[in-house]
């Protein structure tokens, strides 16, 4: 008798970016690993809180190296596998990139019904192409639960490197997805999601950054992150690196509406508050921001958006593009000279 297809990741409790180590725990162990000597063709490494590796072979000619891999955060595998791959695909995205090959990283029970891992990996495998790459083979364990990812290979003109830490003081923050899909995912997992809510936000998630990216390539981008695990507010935290500061406009902030509703209700997830105690002595918000406006700030984001530092007189020209693509990007918050407090989040624009 012939199998029946299975249609659901079987105890799904949670997964996507919310599974990744807090910042804190990261930065005291890979402040602790051996440097070894400089390279200088390595142009990105493990010493910067960048979203890839970038190492140079010709001079027009860079390798940009990434991996992600994470447990499930929607039940549906084909979905899962998507996403997965939407999500370590991105990270080539934000530097610039092109994505040329990708390999699967799996980690799958041995018990477990095959077919389950074989949509997953479908899913994925339809991200790849989507992307205009080559899924070229990958890697599998037998492990408790179900894991996976991709390591992704892609190209760049060294000379158009975007770093996450190179923005300028005036520069505009452009965000070219909505936030708040840790949030509806935390309410799905306890069954108070509204089916609007979550499938604004598995649609977020299933959407590749590429179309966002080539859009930025067309304009002068002075730095670029994905938002993803740390929230809009930690990844800015690393864009800032020390060198400035940071005014966010809550009231610029696209975000899927019910996510207020259930950071509201407290339906919040571990790793936001993880976020919060990171950087959250970095931020001053101004009275008059609402507590759900903060939880949608410090929410990780699974497969989240680019988040664009553009010279300021060129943000129109930016967000009419993106926009007429059909991407919710907004123009979020401007970058400072460095100031007491790194990051203030206003009500409203209030940098003319």
């Amino acid at each position: 008798m012939k199998q029946s297809e299975p249609e659901e990741i079987p105890f799904c409790t949670g997964g996507g970016c919310t599974a990744k180590l807090g910042p804190d725990i990261l930065e005291r162990v890979l402040s602790k690993l051996p440097k070894g000597e400089k390279d200088p063709k390595l142009l990105v490494g493990y010493d910067s809180h960048d979203d890839a590796a970038v190492y140079q072979v010709a001079e027009h000619l860079a390798i940009v190296q990434t991996l992600d891999f994470f447990p499930p955060m929607v039940e549906d595998p084909y979905l899962f596998g998507e996403i997965a791959a939407a999500n370590a695909l991105s990270d080539v995205y934000a530097m610039g990139g092109e994505v040329k090959t990708a390999l699967n990283i799996v980690c799958f029970p041995e018990k477990m019904d095959l077919n389950i891992l074989g949509k997953i990996m479908q899913g994925g495998a339809a991200k790849v192409q989507e992307a205009g790459g080559i899924l070229a083979g990958g890697h599998s364990i037998m492990d408790s639960s179900v894991k996976y990812g991709l390591s992704v290979m892609g190209t760049v003109d060294p000379a158009r490197i975007y770093a996450n830490n190179t923005g300028k003081e005036g520069d505009a923050l452009i965000l070219t997805k909505k936030l708040g899909v840790g949030l509806v995912c935390c309410a799905d997992r306890v069954g108070e999601a509204s089916e609007r809510a979550l499938g604004e936000a598995i649609k977020s998630m299933t959407t590749l950054n590429k179309t966002a990216s080539e859009i930025l390539r067309k304009h002068r981008v002075d730095a670029c992150t994905d938002v993803t695990g740390f929230g809009l507010l930690g990844h800015l935290h690393e864009m800032l690196d020390g060198r400035l500061s940071a005014r966010i406009f809550a009231d610029q902030i696209p975000f899927i509406p019910e996510a207020k509703d259930y950071a509201d209700a407290f339906l919040l997830t571990a790793a936001a508050q993880r976020n919060r105690n990171h950087v959250g002595k970095e931020v001053a918000f101004d009275s008059g921001i609402p507590f759900a406006m903060e939880e949608i700030l410090f929410d990780p984001q699974t497969s989240g958006g680019l988040l664009a530092a553009v010279p300021k007189e060129d943000a129109d020209a930016v967000l009419l593009d993106l926009r007429t693509a059909g991407l919710p990007a907004a123009r979020v918050g401007a970058l400072q000279k460095k100031g007491d407090t790194e990051i203030t989040v206003v009500p409203g624009r209030s940098d003319g």
